[in-house]
């Protein structure tokens, strides 16, 4: 699974990948959490070798969940930080579980140098990205869309460079937004809130990460320069090593100046 979704991502034209996993699906069958998240972790070391895509992990916990799970789990990402873990997550309807409720699984991730990603504003309002800046001191938001509802949570996140990890295809999929032109990508780009396109999940979706930038071109007319600003927008959120990321923007900057095929 990690090697289909590298090969698939560089085909897609990406140079990082961070994968965002939930050890505790995978413990029944590998033995438990630590076997489940090692065998996550050798797949990524050998298949970022092996295809040459940066990759790194995201340990996620389930709202949905006991939060003790989820300081388990914070513990656990923690111990791996060094072998290729880099962010704590929390995943799942943001409706089911408060995030203050995670509130000390998230500072267990911080206090061990993890960068905070959880999930907010999708399926629930601007409040959820509030509570996720508020009480799990969120580095970066996986999906943040219905924070265009609110301008001066707009504001906040601009001012503050709180990166949204966005997926239009998913957003449309799950019925956040009735048709693609509808999900707020260019209110939220034009309030000067960093974005990061992703695939979310393409296994349920069926879409992967260039067709998020052709949903931005074809239905929010994003211009070459937007798109390579947002594929900018979304290394500068990574946590890829900074050489990776000068790479990774000069080669944005090379396809910029191609000529027209």
């Amino acid at each position: 699974m990690v090697r289909e979704a590298a090969e698939e991502d560089v085909r897609d034209g990406s140079g990082w990948l961070e994968i965002q996993v939930d050890p505790t699906s995978y413990a029944p069958r590998l033995g438990g959490l630590i076997p489940a998240l090692e065998v996550i972790l050798d797949a990524v070391e050998t298949t970022s070798r092996e295809t040459g895509l940066g990759m790194r992990v995201l340990v996620a916990a389930n709202r949905m969940k006991h939060p003790l799970d989820a300081r388990t789990l914070a513990r656990l990402a923690v111990r791996y930080a060094d072998q290729g873990v880099v962010g704590f997550g929390l995943s799942n309807d943001e409706r089911r579980g408060m995030a203050r409720d995670f509130d000390r699984a998230f500072a267990i991730a911080q206090e061990g140098g993890l960068l905070s990603a959880p999930h907010g504003g999708e399926l629930a309002g601007p409040t959820s990205v509030r509570d996720c800046l508020d009480d799990l001191h969120a580095t970066r938001i996986g999906h943040g869309v219905r924070a265009a509802e609110d301008p001066r949570l707009l504001k906040r996140l601009a001012d503050r460079g709180i990166t949204c990890e966005v997926c239009p295809a998913s957003n449309v999929a799950l019925g956040v937004y009735e048709k693609p032109e509808d999900v707020p990508l260019r209110t939220l780009f034009e309030a000067g809130v960093p974005l990061a396109l992703g695939a979310d999940d393409p296994l349920l979706f069926g879409s992967r990460l260039a067709a998020q930038y052709e949903i931005a071109r074809r239905y929010h007319g994003f211009s070459d320069r937007e798109l390579a600003e947002l594929a900018r927008q979304s290394v500068r959120g990574s946590a890829a090593p900074e050489d990776m990321k000068t790479k990774l923007l000069s080669g944005i900057d090379d396809w910029l100046s191609a000529p027209v095929a």
